[in-house]
């Protein structure tokens, strides 16, 4: 088998070179990209249509991390092996595919046991590594980390992913020398025993304990402002971060690749009116997500579940658009985020042959907006509908209002709703229906409040 490239290229590794400077620069200087097999199990009974999305999603995850897909192999079976997740007969399919290729890495679409890699690596002979969609997923997330936060999330995630998976792996690892599924935190600690790896989990939780207090302080800090905020989710390669440039000029990375976007960016935006609303762009979803995925990048989804409004993306022209809606409305449910005022945003109209429109059941009537984030077709109407949603942002509130700060009464009537106004001996208390930016700017004065109205009730 021909020795893997991204050991020849580490040997010309410059100081201060990212992990993805280097992967670029193997790529140019070798002239190859690494070739991978996928290999999947249909389940009998299962809708082919299901597991064949998923694989082809599971391509382009490869496609995303550097790589290529050699070969597919696909095993219809009830279930997968126990043991060694696909059958003999299929086990010596693989192991000639690999051979025949030169190929030293496979990629299993479900995720596989301790016991399922280290027997599946010793059946391939020992120089193939094997590793799954969830770890595939985590080397993305590895190398589109670009802040220490982010950097922070991912290597506990890996390290709590690849703890159990350890077995064995040491003289694997130092043979294969890199490449897919070994961004992140590294072979050597990868390589360390159980004791270092748990007490580097523990470090990493108590430093990510840290990044989520100060994600919640700077949370509550925009939510004082009175500031209507709005976070744009959907699944990756959406169209989420093109949508946060068109509107904020905010120079977000966009590319056609799953999981470009990672770190959340906070943008303010001026709606026609006036009225300003802090629009967030949050990381992509995809289905079989990692569970463990999702706790250690809770600060960054809390973003989420945290605004006032979300517009959820999807992409109109993709086949898949129904099934990326079920697993987004799945994940919001699950980040407690379901009931939030939400625009479904028809993304990439101009490309779109069919409509899931009629799919969308009528909890989305009057929430749609058919649009393209690229050309800006559909965005006028999408303004309006988040004036109306930032103007609904209402809530009732009682304030006191010393004597000194009289003046204010005027302005609550031209900026608010004054229910009911007593003047006292020491000022004025007032019962009105306060916007969110005047509920923030005289949040001081607020003693009570009734949380938000509704407009329509």
């Amino acid at each position: 088998m021909r020795r893997p490239f991204f050991g020849r290229a580490f040997g010309r590794v410059k100081k201060g070179d990212s992990m993805d400077t280097i992967f670029k620069n193997a790529l140019l200087e070798q002239n190859e990209v690494p070739e991978a097999i996928l290999v999947s199990v249909f389940p009998k009974g299962e809708d082919p249509s299901d597991r064949e999305a998923s694989l082809a999603e599971l391509e382009r995850l490869l496609e995303t991390a550097g790589g290529r897909t050699f070969a597919k192999l696909v095993q219809y079976k009830d279930h997968p092996e126990n043991a060694t997740y696909i059958g003999s007969g299929k086990m010596q399919e693989l192991a000639n595919l690999c051979q025949t290729g030169g190929v030293e890495l496979v990629i299993c679409d479900d995720e596989l046991s301790p016991i399922q890699i280290r027997n599946m690596e010793n059946a391939l002979g020992g120089d193939v590594r094997v590793i799954d969609r969830s770890m595939l997923i985590l080397d993305i997330f590895a190398l589109h980390a670009a802040t220490a936060d982010g950097k922070l999330q991912v290597e506990l995630a890996q390290l709590q992913y690849s703890a159990p998976r350890l077995i064995g792996k040491g003289k694997e690892l130092s043979r294969l020398g890199g490449g897919i599924g070994t961004r992140g935190p590294g072979e050597s600690k990868l390589e360390s025993d159980r004791r270092h790896i748990k007490e580097r989990i523990r470090a990493l939780e108590e430093q990510l304990e840290g990044l989520v207090k100060n994600r919640e302080l700077h949370r509550k800090q925009r939510a004082k402002s009175g500031i209507f905020r709005v976070a744009i989710a959907g699944y990756t390669n959406a169209g989420k971060s093109t949508l946060l440039n068109a509107l904020t000029h905010a120079g977000v990375k966009e590319k056609d690749e799953l999981f470009a976007t990672l770190d959340p960016t906070t943008r303010k935006f001026a709606l026609p009116s006036g009225n300003e609303i802090l629009l967030t762009d949050t990381v992509g979803f995809i289905r079989n997500l990692p569970h463990h995925l999702i706790k250690a990048f809770r600060s960054t989804l809390d973003e989420v579940a945290d605004c006032d409004a979300i517009l959820l993306v999807l992409d109109i022209s993709d086949r898949e658009a129904d099934e990326q809606l079920r697993v987004t409305t799945d994940l919001l449910k699950e980040l407690g985020a379901a009931d939030k005022p939400t625009l479904y945003l028809l993304n990439k109209c101009d490309k779109a042959e069919n409509s899931i429109i009629p799919l969308m059941g009528a909890e989305a009537k009057g929430k749609i907006v058919p649009l393209s984030a690229k050309t800006g077709e559909g965005i006028p109407l999408l303004l309006e509908k988040l004036e109306e949603l930032a103007a609904g942002g209402k809530r009732e509130a009682l304030l006191k209002i010393p004597s000194g700060k009289l003046g204010l009464i005027s302005k609550l009537y031209t900026d608010a709703q004054i229910l009911e106004l007593n003047y006292t001996g020491d000022g004025a208390e007032v019962r009105a229906i306060l916007d969110a930016a005047t509920y923030g700017r005289l949040k001081e004065y607020i003693t009570g409040d009734e949380g938000f109205t509704n407009d329509e009730e």
